[in-house]
């Protein structure tokens, strides 16, 4: 199952849905090029929800730190969300829970990002 995103903007946070594999390809690179297209549209607070992520590989996960890692140099924060087992699996194995904030709830999660500058309702 090829990887699809979808948008949506929660309490002043960017909330990208993905679903099907992160896998070495056009895939991933598509995942980066977003984070990038966010950063330069001025989004400071990215939450990846993978709860319908069935799986990722080493190439994706490399991604994952890549859109981390240009994320804290824009002073913006990228959050994960909804991991599923095999996912939490490998974040476990590869000891990348230490890196990523996860989360298992998205009204914390979007909480957990801070006051919004946006009106909330």
């Amino acid at each position: 199952m090829n990887m699809t995103m979808s948008m949506r903007e929660v309490g002043g946070v960017t909330i990208v849905d993905i679903s099907g594999r992160i896998v070495l390809g056009e895939e991933s690179a598509a995942l980066r090029n977003l984070v990038g297209d966010l950063l330069s549209k001025g989004h400071r607070k990215i939450l990846f929800n993978l709860g319908d992520v069935n799986y990722i590989d080493s190439s994706g996960l490399g991604h994952l730190v890549a859109a981390f890692h240009s994320v804290q140099k824009q002073n913006a924060s990228l959050k994960l969300l909804n991991l599923t087992k095999n996912v939490h699996d490998v974040m476990q194995i590869t000891k990348l829970y230490t890196v990523f904030d996860i989360m298992d709830d998205e009204a914390a999660a979007v909480r957990s990002f801070g006051p919004s500058s946006a009106a909330t309702a």
